[in-house]
């Protein structure tokens, strides 16, 4: 590992690095307006974290790229991703929140079932939950009673309440987010034209047939978003997942390309990436109805029938 990264493997570790301390070993909330001033770090954590910053101008590293983002955004972290920024040399006073849980506080819950639902935790830091004054306050609520369950006395109860409310918290993300793209319109419109010309520049052109079908992580990649929120970002916008987009868009071109009698079905399924003409023939088949060959056959008839027709009036 990078020596200028500190990895922390437990929730308690994190708490002694800010000089909180730790009322269960597995879950933690820290108001980090109220620890001592740190200095800048970069940190890979072996479990959950959810940041509310509350920094009005907040400069912070993800990987390679450095972010500035407002008061007010929630940074949602995976185990083993890596976020902090570099050490200055200067100490700093953090503001905001932070919740942390550990994978073990799950298992068996709800929460630990569902966890994956939560496609916020694989976003990347620009494509941070950007609250409301109303949400903000809502988000600290739910902050505020997992604190308080934190400072009871441990009873059979404790480990369910203290995951619904990470579960309730995590929700209202959920919710939040949603108006986020809704609000975003505009923006993820642009997303989606960017897609389309993406996928026209693929099939038509010489990448398919040269590196095969597009995944959805390589046109996230293209397009400077993670795979998660691009994906719960098509499925807004067009009701399709990421992947039944890409199909669709195949389909389409293909359509056009099975009504030249110059082009064999194989020429056309080599073409746009199949390995196997076969499996092109099926793709084709679950999603029109018709193999390539009966939809070829259909619509030259049809066009030769109007042909037909139009000269006899």
């Amino acid at each position: 590992m990078n020596k200028n990264i500190s990895n922390i493997k437990t929730v308690s570790e994190y708490n002694d690095l800010l000089g909180v301390e730790t009322l269960h070993p597995l879950v933690s909330v820290i108001d980090l307006s109220k620890v001592d001033p740190i200095n800048n770090m970069r940190l890979i954590f072996d479990f959950y974290v959810v940041f509310l910053k509350e920094d009005k101008n907040c400069d912070l590293l993800y990987g390679r790229q450095r972010y500035d983002y407002q008061k007010g955004s929630i940074v949602s972290l995976a185990p083993g991703q890596v976020i902090g920024t570099e050490d200055t040399g200067e100490k700093f006073q953090p503001k905001g929140w932070a919740l942390c849980f550990h994978p073990d506080l799950i298992r068996g819950t709800t929460l630990g079932r569902n966890i994956k639902e939560y496609t916020f935790f694989s976003y990347e830091v620009n494509e941070a939950l950007h609250l409301s004054e109303k949400e903000r306050t809502i988000i600290i609520d739910c902050l505020e009673k997992i604190r308080y369950e934190l400072q009871q006395s441990i009873d059979r109860l404790s480990k369910r309440l203290i995951a619904t409310n990470i579960e309730l918290l995590l929700d209202y993300c959920l919710r939040f987010y949603e108006r986020q793209f809704i609000t975003r319109g505009n923006v993820n419109h642009d997303i989606l034209t960017r897609f389309e010309r993406l996928l026209d520049n693929y099939f038509i052109g010489p990448k398919a047939a040269q590196n095969g079908l597009p995944s959805v992580k390589e046109c996230a990649n293209k397009l400077c978003l993670s795979p998660n929120y691009f994906g719960d970002l098509i499925k807004k916008e067009t009701g399709k997942t990421a992947q039944e987009y890409i199909q669709y868009h195949l389909i389409e071109i293909a359509k056009e390309q099975i009504l030249d009698p110059g082009k064999s079905i194989s020429q056309i399924a080599y073409g746009l990436g199949f390995q196997y003409p076969q499996h092109f023939t099926r793709l084709f088949k679950r999603l029109v109805g018709q193999t390539p060959n009966e939809y070829r056959s259909e619509r030259i008839t049809a066009n030769s029938t109007g042909w037909i027709w139009k000269n006899l009036e």
